[in-house]
């Protein structure tokens, strides 16, 4: 398959390229510098120019979004409205997102909204949230899906092995090589046709030092 992956060069999407590699489809790497990754074909492009979406959208198989929000004080209202408009752009093509934990819920809350979420995290995981919402009520021509994390998420080792859920949290962490897998496993034999789903890893001792909650 020919694949797409915006944020290429981030710590999921770079990742997901390497995995998409290693399973022997062709990438096409998508940062704002194009920086080059080995194997893929190094493109740069703003998740904004909607014209270049529908072009790289049209030419590929499938198109990953592994982008986040700021996270640099910039406004999350310039990356959700990117995020729409990447959603009303990408015509037929599969759509894969990294979504985020924040809106995976427990007992009918989502972990952005619970007091115990740090808060330092908690802005991020509500953009996150409402990009959700905005692919919830995406026409139904749109071929999405949805992998969120679990609520701890770093490089670690690939196990290949992982557990899956649906709105609620699968367990407590997951590496972002077995991510990948997940996510390249969905591309490949689908499952969530317009769905949400989350992943984690069987055991935690997977992930290196102790990781940071994701939004």
């Amino acid at each position: 398959m020919k694949i797409a992956v915006y944020g290429a060069t981030g710590m999921v999407g770079g990742q997901i390229v390497k995995e998409s590699l290693r399973r022997g489809h062709k990438v096409t790497a998508i940062s704002r510098t194009g920086a080059a990754l080995p194997g893929a074909t190094a493109c740069s492009a703003e998740l904004a120019d909607t014209r270049m979406f529908a072009s790289i959208a049209s030419d590929h198989d499938a198109v990953v979004l592994a982008t986040v929000p700021s996270r640099t004080g910039g406004d999350h209202g310039e990356w959700l409205a990117a995020m729409k408009a990447a959603f009303s752009s990408a015509g037929t093509t599969r759509l894969l997102v990294v979504g985020g934990a924040g809106a995976l819920e427990i007992n009918g809350v989502r972990l952005c909204d619970s007091p115990d979420f740090p808060e330092p995290y908690r802005p991020e995981a509500r953009t996150m949230a409402a990009a959700y919402d905005e692919i919830r009520s995406a026409p139904e021509s749109l071929n999405w899906t949805m992998l969120a994390p679990a609520p701890v998420m770093q490089p670690g080792i690939r196990t290949g092995k992982y557990v899956t859920a649906d709105n609620s949290p699968a367990g407590r962490s997951i590496t972002t090589q077995d991510f990948a897998a997940a996510m390249l496993d969905e591309l490949e034999n689908p499952a969530h046709h317009r769905a949400r789903f989350t992943v984690a890893n069987t055991d935690a001792s997977a992930v290196g030092e102790p990781g940071y909650p994701v939004s």
